[in-house]
């Protein structure tokens, strides 16, 4: 119910949707080029399978999986052909794709702060692994390899490619399979616990500092380029970016108790019974955003959004961030 009372608000409440997208990702720099000839030569994904484990292994050959530094560099550029490429045809998937890539964007600016986090390279790792959760099903539904892509992607992906819901409805789709869905099993074969035993928990909450402050510029920034409706109030005392942050962090709070969850179920058929919950949970948020930010016919259209986006999407991105003022196309690191 919360949710859904949420999510009517979304469509003009400009903290809203940026609170979520915010809540489950990373980033860095911010002088970037405007098109795919001009970026540093592309590093296919695939090239980092050879020897791949979403478990984090510090002495692996495989840079991503060590948490090397170099493997940041390598998810923003899969993050930004995913960004560039929707951006440019103006597809509703834009939205969260770009919020993936200013993520990232940030997590890469914050883990270069000393002291931040306790442990980079563990953390450089989870980034990778829960940005392949996204760039999987992407490619995956892109394929058409629909019966690789969970459903709360489905509906997420499909939603976009049918302009069904709203700029918001969009963001908020994304942001619910990533971290009620995705979130929970990333960190579960990650590791919950480090090798002395103590809680990998600090880390992950740490995240939420810069979760909130991120807000701002980034519905500012997809108001700009993709969906003006994004930003079609102002909170003066910022109540709905608080209420907003608030259920991202909820949502992150209760991946975190899956994925707990996940390690200790003693059997396999109670990990399933988790997976299944975790699912179900994922799927009926997906729906009752779908209710409340589907466009009405006669009543509402994609039309002045589309028209919008095809003028403004090179538009450059009117707030500074925290790693500085972003370019609108690939990344800076």
């Amino acid at each position: 119910m919360f949710v859904q009372s949420f999510a009517h608000r979304a469509r003009t409440v400009a903290g809203v949707v940026s609170a979520i997208v915010v809540a489950s990702l990373l980033t860095v720099g911010a002088t970037s080029t405007p098109a795919h000839a001009d970026l540093l030569p592309y590093v296919p994904w695939s090239s980092y399978l050879a020897g791949w484990t979403d478990q984090y292994v510090p002495t692996s050959d495989n840079d991503c999986v060590a948490g090397r530094s170099t493997c940041l560099k390598a998810t923003l550029k899969e993050e930004s052909r995913i960004a560039d490429d929707t951006a440019k045809s103006c597809s509703h998937n834009a939205v969260f794709a770009r919020a993936y890539v200013r993520m990232t964007q940030l997590y890469g600016f914050t883990r270069d702060i000393p002291g931040y986090y306790q442990d980079v390279p563990y953390f450089n790792h989870v980034d990778a692994v829960f940005a392949r959760y996204y760039t999987d099903a992407y490619y995956n539904w892109t394929s058409g390899n629909r019966a690789a892509v969970p459903q709360a992607w489905l509906t997420a992906f499909d939603a976009a490619k049918n302009k069904k819901v709203s700029g918001s409805g969009d963001l908020l789709l994304g942001m619910n399979a990533h971290i009620n869905r995705d979130l929970p099993y990333v960190m579960a074969a990650s590791g919950l616990v480090a090798p002395d035993g103590t809680s990998r928990k600090a880390d992950y909450d740490v995240v939420e500092r810069w979760l909130y402050d991120a807000t701002a510029p980034l519905i500012a920034e997809f108001a700009q380029r993709f969906d003006p409706t994004m930003d079609d109030s102002q909170d003066p005392f910022g109540l709905a970016n608080w209420t907003l942050f608030q259920m991202v962090s909820d949502w992150r709070e209760n991946a975190w108790r899956n994925a707990e969850a996940l390690v200790s179920a003693p059997t396999d058929a109670a990990r399933a019974l988790v997976s299944a919950n975790i699912e179900a949970d994922a799927n009926t948020i997906a729906q009752s955003i779908l209710n409340s930010e589907s466009y009405v016919p006669l009543l509402s259209s994609t039309v002045p959004r589309d028209n919008y986006c095809a003028l403004h999407n090179g538009d450059a991105p009117p707030m500074r961030y925290d790693f500085g003022y972003a370019t609108p196309w690939g990344y800076s690191y």
